[in-house]
């Protein structure tokens, strides 16, 4: 319940706002008489505030259910959030592949898109893919490119505040890359560029394995295993982004690299990238010892780099994705390292959302931020630019 009995009067709107706002997003329709104790607001506030926020396009009035039609007299009239007054998109814009979502202010997905890539691809035709991708998502949703509120993106490498790739050796040609400034090209809304593993842990603390846990670790299996962080439920990306970059501990004087691990020869694997590495483990897969061998050595590793980044974090929970959402037996091990270890052990999870887990953080952080517009209550840039 919120009172209030004094202070600057349009600072007093921007909070009453907000505050039936957050009702409105959190509920079914609601009558005035509904907002008024909810809110703990007087009447004529509530109907100024109702006023204010139609005329802007973010509540509407709800139709009166089958109910209130039986009735005698006039139903009360009833509102609600209107989600459709505007749209967000999540974009994942991977190695091997990019995938958009679409969804409604509420958050509610309206519909995906994505295709293969070439990992081979230069910056400039994997970004052509992903407006490709995104025009023929809007397109068949039948939604206009101008109803776009905010973009998330969520993308390899060390990504600095402003969207730029500080260092990304995933993809050719993306270290060094202003990702979010040549996005932005393409957008009338803010543009919002994460690291992939940063989005993913986003995605699952929204609506993945993390639900309810507030310290939380994914990490994204693959060659360069990376991580993304949650402390307090809130995103730790470091003073620089590059929190969880586990995939260079084996730097620190480890004496085999990726390229050895995951050899079924006498000699590195060359070259390192996922088909060659695919071949090692579907020969293990098919009995060869030399390939069962590269690929316990590849998964020790997995298991001390994320059993390093636990005990320096204590999570509550350990998602796996990546390529580990493939490989249900480094669950185990990493349950009994971690065990070794520490005091409390954290839960080990597989990832509840697969491919869809980069572009869904991404979508979260699209809906975070227009949220933080919404329920702004100083005076903030409005949600669109």
């Amino acid at each position: 319940m919120v009172r209030l009995t004094g202070g600057e009067p349009s600072l007093l709107r921007r909070i009453n706002s907000a505050v039936v706002l957050h009702v409105l997003r959190d509920a079914q329709p609601r009558t005035l008489t509904e907002l008024v104790h909810d809110t703990g607001l007087s009447r004529p506030t509530v109907e100024g505030v109702i006023e204010g926020l139609a005329e802007s396009g973010l509540v509407v009035e709800a139709p009166g259910s089958p109910a209130d039609t039986r009735r005698q007299g006039r139903p009360a009239r009833r509102f609600r959030f209107h989600a459709e007054a505007g749209h967000l998109l999540g974009i994942e814009i991977g190695v091997h592949r990019v995938r958009v979502i679409l969804a409604d202010l509420g958050g509610r997905v309206l519909g995906s898109h994505g295709h293969p890539v070439d990992e081979a691809l230069d910056a400039d035709e994997r970004l052509e893919r992903a407006r490709s991708a995104v025009a023929e998502l809007l397109r068949k949703a039948g939604v206009a490119r101008s109803t776009l509120w905010a973009v998330g993106v969520g993308s390899p490498g060390i990504v600095e505040a402003d969207g730029t790739v500080a260092l990304g050796t995933a993809m050719p040609g993306w270290t060094g890359l202003r990702l979010g400034e040549r996005l932005r090209r393409s957008f009338r809304c803010p543009v919002l560029v994460e690291n992939d593993a940063n989005a993913a842990a986003v995605a699952e603390h929204w609506s993945g394995a993390a639900r309810g846990s507030g310290d939380v670790v994914f990490v994204m299996a693959g060659l360069s295993p990376g991580a993304g962080s949650l402390i307090g439920g809130r995103l730790h990306r470091g003073f620089g982004g590059a929190a969880g970059e586990i995939g260079a501990l084996h730097l620190l004087g480890r004496e085999a690299t990726p390229e050895r691990l995951l050899s079924t020869t006498d000699t590195p694997l060359d070259p390192l990238d996922e088909p060659a590495v695919t071949r090692v483990f579907a020969l293990a897969e098919d009995g060869d010892e030399r390939a069962r061998e590269a690929v316990r050595r590849f998964m020790r590793r997995l298991v001390h780099d994320v059993a390093a980044l636990a005990l320096a974090l204590d999570p509550e929970l350990v998602v796996l994705g990546g390529w580990a959402t493939g490989m249900d037996g480094v669950v185990e091990p990493l349950r009994e390292e971690l065990a070794r270890y520490c005091l409390r052990p954290p839960q080990v999870v597989l990832s509840a959302l697969g491919e869809e887990v980069v572009a869904t953080g991404a979508l979260r952080l699209a809906l975070d931020h227009v949220e933080e517009q919404l329920f702004a209550v100083e005076p903030t840039t409005a949600a669109r630019s």
